[in-house]
Parts: C-alpha cells; sequence; structure tokens
C-alpha cells in the first residue's frame, strides 16, 4: 500500500489557492449571467437552454481532461499544466462577454454572450478536473475529508467576493449599476469581470510555482499491485452517489438560474430585465450568493469534525435537509432582506456538496485512474443540470404557470429526496480517517 506523506495546512492550502480564483470567476457568471442574457434579449422561460451550456462541456471535458492528465508529466508536473490553460482561456472569456454588444455589427450579442458563456463552461472545467484528482493525489486517505474542505473553504472565499463585487463596486465606489445605453451591461458587472479574470489568472499562478507533484514512479508500486488484482470496476459508492447527486446538482441548476427572477418579480415588482429595480434584484441576488458561499467556506473546515462523530455519510444528509427546507422557506418570507436566512442553510448544504461525496469516492479510486474517474463523476453533476436545462423551462411555463419561485421550491424538495438517499450509501469508513 502506498504511503503518501500527511501534508501541512498550509501545504493543502497553497495546492488548492487555484481554485479560490476559479469560484470567484464562476461565482460572478452564476450570479451575473441570467441578467446579462437577459439585457441581451433571452427570453425568461428559454433561460434554462443558456445554462445548458455548463453541463454539456462539463461533462464532455471534464472526462477528457482527466484522461489526458493521468498520462501527461513534463516540466510543470501532471495535472498543473492543465491549470494554466484552463485559467487563461478563462481569462479572455471573462473580459469579453459582458462586452458582448461591442460585436453588434457582427452577430448578436445574445449569441455572443451565449458562445462566450460556451467558453468559459469549457475552460473553467479544464482547470476544475486536475483540482480534485490533486487533492486524491497528494494526500494520504486519512487526509482527504481534510483536502477537499479546504477547497471547499477557498471556493466560498472566492465565490463570496465573486457574488459581492457588483454590490461593492456600485455603493462603495461609485461605478454604475443601470447601462445608459439600452441593451448595454453596467460598468460595475463588467468591471467586476475584469478583476474576475485577474483574480482567476494569478490564484492559479500561485498554485503552479508553490505545489509540486509526485512523479508518475512515486505510484509505481500500488499502480502494479492493482493491475494483478485484474481491471478495476466503478466502485459501488460511486453508483450509489449518482441519486444524491442527480437530486443536489438539479436543485442548484435551479437556484443559479431563477434566483434572480424570482427575486426580480417577488420582492422587487419586476419582470423587466432594464429597469433599474431588476438591476437592484440583480445585485441583491449577488449578495445572497455571497452569503451561502460565505457559510460554505466558514463550515468547510467544521465538516471534518462532524464527520468524524456522525460519519460522512450522516453529515451529507443533515445538510441536504438543512438546504432543502431553506429552499422552501422562499415561499413564506415577504421582505428580501429577509432571504439572507435560508441562504445560511444553502450554505451548508452547498459546502456538504463540495466535499463529502468527493470524500467518500477518493479513497475507492486507483492514483493512474484519479483523473478519469473524478472526469467521469462529474457526469453525476452535469447530467442532472442538462435535464433541468431542457425540461426546466417548460415545467416553469406549464406546470407553474411562469412563475420562477415554484422552481425554487422544487428545488427544496428535491434536496430533502436527496438527503434521504444518502442513508442508503454504503460509507464504511464513514467515522474513521477523517481528520
Amino acid at each position: 500500500m502506498l504511503n503518501k506523506p500527511r501534508l501541512s495546512f498550509w501545504q493543502i492550502w497553497n495546492m488548492s489557492f487555484g481554485f479560490l480564483g476559479i469560484q470567484f470567476g464562476f461565482a460572478l457568471q452564476n450570479a451575473n449571467a441570467s441578467r446579462i442574457l437577459l439585457t441581451f434579449g433571452a427570453d425568461l422561460h428559454h433561460l434554462s437552454w443558456f445554462w445548458l451550456v455548463a453541463p454539456l462541456t462539463g461533462m464532455i471535458i471534464q472526462p477528457i481532461i482527466g484522461l489526458m492528465s493521468d498520462k501527461t508529466w513534463n516540466r510543470f508536473g501532471r495535472r498543473r499544466p492543465y491549470f494554466l490553460v484552463g485559467a487563461a482561456l478563462t481569462s479572455i472569456a471573462l473580459v469579453l462577454m459582458p462586452n458582448a454588444p461591442q460585436f453588434a455589427g457582427l452577430i448578436s450579442p445574445m449569441l455572443i454572450g451565449g458562445g462566450l458563456l460556451m467558453i468559459m463552461d469549457a475552460s473553467i472545467n479544464i482547470s476544475m478536473e486536475p483540482f480534485r484528482a490533486l487533492v486524491a493525489d497528494k494526500l494520504p486517505d486519512e487526509q482527504h475529508t481534510l483536502g477537499f474542505s479546504v477547497q471547499t473553504l477557498l471556493i466560498g472565499i472566492g465565490a463570496v467576493v465573486g457574488s459581492w463585487l457588483p454590490y461593492i463596486l456600485t455603493n462603495w465606489f461609485g461605478f454604475m449599476d443601470h447601462a445608459e445605453i439600452s441593451g448595454n451591461v453596467p460598468s460595475n458587472v463588467i468591471w467586476s469581470f475584469y478583476i474576475g479574470a485577474a483574480v482567476l489568472i494569478s490564484s492559479i499562478v500561485w498554485t503552479v510555482f508553490s505545489t509540486k507533484e509526485y512523479p508518475p514512479e512515486f505510484y509505481a508500486e500500488e499502480v502494479e499491485s492493482q493491475r494483478e488484482k485484474g481491471k478495476f470496476k466503478i466502485p459501488k459508492v460511486m453508483w450509489q452517489l449518482l441519486l444524491v447527486q442527480f437530486f443536489s446538482w438539479f436543485a442548484l441548476f435551479s437556484m443559479w438560474v431563477y434566483t434572480t427572477p424570482t427575486v426580480a418579480q417577488h420582492f422587487f415588482n419586476t419582470t423587466d430585465p432594464e429597469s433599474q429595480a431588476y438591476q437592484e434584484a440583480g445585485n441583491w441576488v449577488g449578495i445572497l450568493f455571497g452569503v451561502y458561499n460565505g457559510v460554505s467556506a466558514i463550515l468547510a473546515l467544521l465538516l471534518p469534525v462532524i464527520a468524524r462523530y456522525v460519519g460522512r455519510r450522516m453529515t451529507h444528509s443533515i445538510a441536504l435537509t438543512v438546504g432543502g427546507l431553506s429552499f422552501l422557506s422562499f415561499f413564506v418570507i415577504q421582505d428580501y432582506h429577509w432571504l439572507i436566512l435560508p441562504m445560511f442553510g444553502i450554505g451548508f448544504a452547498w459546502g456538504s456538496i463540495l466535499a463529502m461525496p468527493y470524500s467518500m469516492l477518493a479513497n475507492c479510486i486507483p492514483p493512474d485512474k484519479m483523473g478519469v474517474f473524478m472526469g467521469l463523476f462529474n457526469m453525476s453533476i452535469t447530467i442532472p443540470q442538462i435535464i433541468n436545462g431542457i425540461f426546466g423551462g417548460l415545467i416553469l411555463k406549464y406546470a407553474f404557470n411562469s412563475d420562477p419561485l415554484y422552481s425554487i421550491m422544487m428545488a427544496g424538495v428535491l434536496m430533502i429526496l436527496g438527503a434521504i438517499s444518502v442513508i442508503f450509501i454504503s460509507d464504511k469508513d464513514a467515522r474513521i480517517k477523517t481528520s
């Protein structure tokens, strides 16, 4: 059995630091893509189709990148070359996307925005998958939960700042939160994307130059041992996690797509994406998303402690239950300020979703196939989002009478179903090796 050395907290921090920048850019996209696309002329019922870009690119790219990174070794290492390429491409897309109207003479801003959204998602996925694999590459089994929790902490920090940045630029630095020309993106959003590009590339470079990877021969003994046992099969835990992941990510996709129109319609009394009230609603959604990401960051380092006492499986079940009830509470809240409260519960669920499934899975995967299996497991994230993207708009139109609040309610029910599904996972190491 391969004995990997234990790493210090700061070594784990450095190897995961690039995730802060990735999530910074991802948070800007999550909080602002809907209103940008609506500003460019997208129809509310078709909005989920644009959001299909993210899971589709993830489903295709992550297994390919995982397989390629498993077989890569050069002067930059095994995973780090993909960090750099993905970061460079994502940064370019972040700079160009809010400026899509500038290319209106060539093609519709909505099509340009959708295309850049696709490039951005594809590029983020090039960087994201190797980061998951790097934790499993570098850390011994007993530090997996800590490793993925530190990633969750950095994801939370990046997402908080990314989500809040348009609001901060407007209220602290005087940037305009509405466009002077119809169909253009407000300057606070444009500059947020510029800053996000700089943060993303800088954080990735930090990880690349502060972290060394183990060479392929380091894993030779364990790889040879697994070959002697025969062909490696998909672990049972991976199959069992599929249903949990389906409910969780279907719910999250609904939140990302429909929170802005829900808050605008029910709390700011507008459905006009070019109105001042709608932009204020969009800014407030950025604050809400920052809150749930901030909570996930704070709770990230508590997850290993909770899992040590009640197990990873029960920790995840509790978190999903709290998240589901938080979504359902949208129905009874009357004042938009109070929407901050359910974000605490959603943050608890989000933190667990980013850490616990990977912690349960990482111990079951051989090191020479870590990248490809992490990429394949990403399909448990992308497929439910694709299904939601295809049918979410139809459900909204025909089942919910075009009221996006009910899409948020549906997310709550599905997350609770996910919590129930966790109970049936066979995580034998649930209360051991979690420090």
